[in-house]
C-alpha cells in the first residue's frame, strides 16, 4: 500500500470496488442464469446489488435493457473512483491500476506467479 493515502481513502476505495465488481459480476453471472434463478450464486449477486440498483434507479434511463443497469450502475463507482476521489484528494491523475483495491489483486497475482 501507497503510504500517500490516508487508511480512510483505502477502505471508501475498497467497498466502492467491492460494489462496482459485484454489479459487474452480477451482468456476468445474468449471462448464464436468470435473475429470478434459483443457484445460490445468483440469488446473492441479487440480494447484494438490488439495494444500489434501486438507488441510482431515478438516474438510470429508461432505454437500457434490464440486464445491463447492474453494469450501467457500476460505471458510476468506476467514475467516481477513477475521476472524483482523485480530485478531492488533489490529485490531477492517478494513472492506470491507481485503484488501490484493483493494485492489491493485482501485486499478489504477481507474487503468486512470479519465479522468484
Amino acid at each position: 500500500m501507497s503510504s500517500n493515502f490516508h487508511p480512510l481513502v483505502y477502505l471508501i476505495d475498497y467497498i466502492m470496488g467491492m460494489i462496482m465488481w459485484t454489479l459487474i459480476g452480477r451482468v456476468a453471472m445474468n449471462i448464464f442464469q436468470k435473475e429470478d434463478s434459483n443457484f445460490f450464486f445468483m440469488r446473492v449477486f441479487v440480494k447484494l446489488t438490488d439495494p444500489i440498483i434501486n438507488i441510482f434507479r431515478i438516474l438510470t434511463p429508461s432505454f437500457i435493457i434490464k440486464p445491463l443497469v447492474p453494469l450501467y450502475v457500476a460505471w458510476f463507482f468506476y467514475m467516481f473512483r477513477f475521476y472524483l476521489m482523485p480530485y478531492l484528494l488533489g490529485y490531477s491523475v492517478m494513472g492506470m491500476l491507481s485503484f488501490p483495491l484493483e493494485s492489491e489483486i493485482a501485486r499478489e497475482i504477481y507474487r503468486i506467479f512470479s519465479k522468484n
